[in-house]
């Protein structure tokens, strides 16, 4: 974190290209964090790390309406652009590029070109949420044309989505290195995310439940527990507090497939609902021979 410093707003395309075409001239690296803005202690850990990877920091704060399915909470997904410009101007942020949906979109997002990453895109998130990581491909695409970044910052607690998004990369030969940054948690281990701001305080102490159960599994799973009952009897302890879960698995961190043997780099994740508010999360973990 730096000293105070208020950073640029850009509302147009051709406002951040102008600004991003001056600093890949004078040979400056750039960092670009995409958001939603609400931003949390989770979000400025991304920006952080954006700091050190580059000489120029674009932060992004658009919430992208493609991402959002039916009956999902586009209408009321908090925006608090005031708050969040508070927050980014305690770090090293030179641009911040926050623009209308009409500028993204400039014909209807129906018929739009959309970017759609195959096999990673409908599993898990994706059989729940039909057209969720085809938005977010596309809006990222777009914003990646947009800022042209050398380096891109994304978080793991959304880890499919990593998943897609290092993949769109590596397809479209796109010349952006991907970095992430672990979740970061509340002191209880609750995984930060602007949907906690749904939950009142009966659900946001129910909700720690997750992350617990997760940890439980892992602990069992490492010591030689079988995975499939592990994940099992997290799923009964979630279902007996009060969860609707959708999903808790077990796949390979590299690419979401199901474990085949000999694989050691694996990650648990989960997607449950606590009444209205869908939450997810996950831990990666080894097997040791």
């Amino acid at each position: 974190m730096s000293s105070t410093k208020n950073p640029q707003v850009s509302r147009t395309i051709a406002e951040v290209r102008q600004q991003t075409s001056q600093w890949r001239r004078a040979g400056e690296r750039i960092a670009f964090v995409p958001t939603m803005g609400n931003l949390h202690a989770g979000h400025l850990a991304l920006v952080e790390a954006a700091s050190k990877a580059g000489d120029r920091v674009v932060v992004s704060i658009f919430v992208n309406p493609m991402q959002f399915g039916e009956g999902e909470d586009l209408d009321n997904y908090p925006r608090t652009f005031d708050e969040d410009l508070t927050k980014l101007s305690s770090y090293n942020v030179d641009l911040v590029f926050s623009p209308m949906v009409e500028e993204i979109y400039p014909s209807t997002i129906e018929h739009t070109t959309a970017v759609d990453v195959p096999k990673l895109s409908e599993i898990l998130e994706g059989k729940y949420r039909s057209g969720f990581f085809r938005g977010v491909a596309t809006v990222v695409n777009k914003l990646f044309n947009i800022v042209q970044p050398d380096v891109a910052v994304f978080g793991e607690k959304d880890f499919q989505q990593l998943l897609v998004i290092r993949q769109m990369v590596l397809d479209l030969a796109m010349p952006i290195e991907i970095i992430s940054v672990p979740t970061w948690r509340e002191p209880d281990g609750l995984a930060l995310s602007s949907r906690n701001g749904y939950l009142n305080s009966g659900e946001r102490q129910q909700a720690t439940a997750i992350h617990r159960c997760l940890q439980r599994a892992v602990q069992a799973i490492v010591a030689g527990g079988n995975p499939t009952f592990e994940v099992g009897h997290a799923t009964q302890q979630l279902d007996e507090q009060g969860f609707l879960v959708d999903y808790i698995v077990v796949r390979r961190q590299q690419d979401l497939a199901v474990p085949e043997e000999g694989d050691q780099s694996l990650i648990i994740l989960a997607a449950a609902r606590l009444n209205d508010v869908r939450l997810i999360d996950n831990i990666m973990f080894t097997l040791h021979d």
